[in-house]
């Protein structure tokens, strides 16, 4: 290498550093891992002011009051899943972890049970089974989709054996808290089950913001590996995320009994699927590593609100909903795909 040559390239450094900074480049650009959430947000505000705008009554505040209440069940099975995709995994089984828990809540009660031993009896069943699964994913290496599946045959399985029969609930205190109205303001009511869903959203989101436990989780979705080469207890913790979903599950399922007052074997069916859909639709990426609990709220607030315009409308089949949601969920898995690439 010549001299004058070294000379340049010794110079580029401090060149580089003396050079005058251009304003025209010192513009706020957002962080790119918030734009998902922030199109969710713009998306459903439209929705709402589009049914504002074409719609008679929907600015009763009932409507957005009963948003909650509508998805409580999906919005805490959706809380619990959006732990497992921040990992980088997946859960099929919280669906049919929902048939299991209202078809033994409903039997044990039906038999006499007294409820306050039902309720945490089948939370832990539900808790039990999602380690099992988490466990097998961790320490057998076996993919999650496989794992999770195969958790769905066992709990659909199950409630199919105790009962196939839909089974009601005449339980007092069942019946009394599913009666149960909380007053809001100026005659608005909502229920238990929409309270309690709100409750899981808060206590999740300040897990995952504000616990060491959160910051495992999303190391691990970032990089497994490198979380475990920095000494977090990646094993732990994976495990721990499948256990939430699985407690998730079961406590949709108890609110499900509570809400209608009985137990099916096939309810439940196909929630998984809303699940992923709406933490999709709420930004979470499903890579692992990126996504936020109120964009996955934000997402089931979508999902109902397609449902309620539909409802709404009056002369649209229901089909529409599922149709509306595929198109959603295809368009955010490009932007996913986009915001990835960019924060390359």
């Amino acid at each position: 290498m010549s001299e004058s040559m070294k000379t340049t390239i010794d110079a580029t450094p401090e060149v580089a550093q003396n050079a005058p900074v251009n304003p025209r480049r010192r513009v706020y650009r957002p962080n790119a891992k918030y734009i998902p959430i922030l199109a969710t947000l713009v998306l459903l505000l439209a929705m709402y002011v589009g049914g504002l705008a074409n719609l008679a009554h929907f600015d009763d505040p009932r409507v957005v009051v009963n948003l909650f209440r509508d998805n409580a069940v999906l919005l805490v099975v959706a809380i619990g899943m959006t732990f497992v995709i921040l990992t980088g995994g997946i859960d099929l089984s919280v669906g049919a972890v929902i048939s299991l828990t209202t078809t033994l809540t409903a039997t044990l009660l039906q038999g006499g049970w007294p409820p306050l031993l039902v309720l945490p009896l089948v939370l832990v069943l539900g808790a039990l089974l999602g380690s099992g699964m988490g466990a097998v994913i961790q320490y057998f290496k076996v993919e999650p989709f496989i794992a999770t599946l195969a958790g769905l045959f066992l709990a659909r399985g199950l409630a199919l054996y105790i009962n196939q029969e839909s089974i009601p609930i005449r339980d007092k205190l069942w019946v009394t808290l599913s009666d149960l109205r909380i007053p809001l303001f100026d005659g608005v009511k909502t229920t238990l089950i929409a309270v309690v869903a709100l409750v899981v959203v808060l206590i999740a989101a300040a897990v995952l913001a504000w616990t060491r436990f959160g910051r495992n989780v999303y190391a691990i979705g970032g990089s497994a590996d490198s979380a475990l080469l920095m000494g977090l207890p990646v094993a732990r913790t994976r495990v721990l995320v499948y256990t939430i979903s699985g407690f998730c599950a079961a406590l949709g399922g108890v609110l499900f009994t509570i809400n209608s007052t009985s137990g099916h074997a096939l309810q439940g069916a196909g929630t998984e699927l809303d699940a992923i859909a709406a933490c999709v639709i709420g930004g979470v990426l499903l890579t692992g590593g990126s996504g936020y609990v109120f964009g996955t709220l934000l997402g089931v607030m979508v999902f109902g609100l397609i449902s309620t315009i539909i409802n709404f409308q009056g002369d649209l089949n229901s089909a529409w909903t599922r149709i509306v949601v595929g198109i959603l969920l295809f368009g955010f898995i490009v932007l996913q795909r986009l915001v990835t690439r960019r924060a390359r």
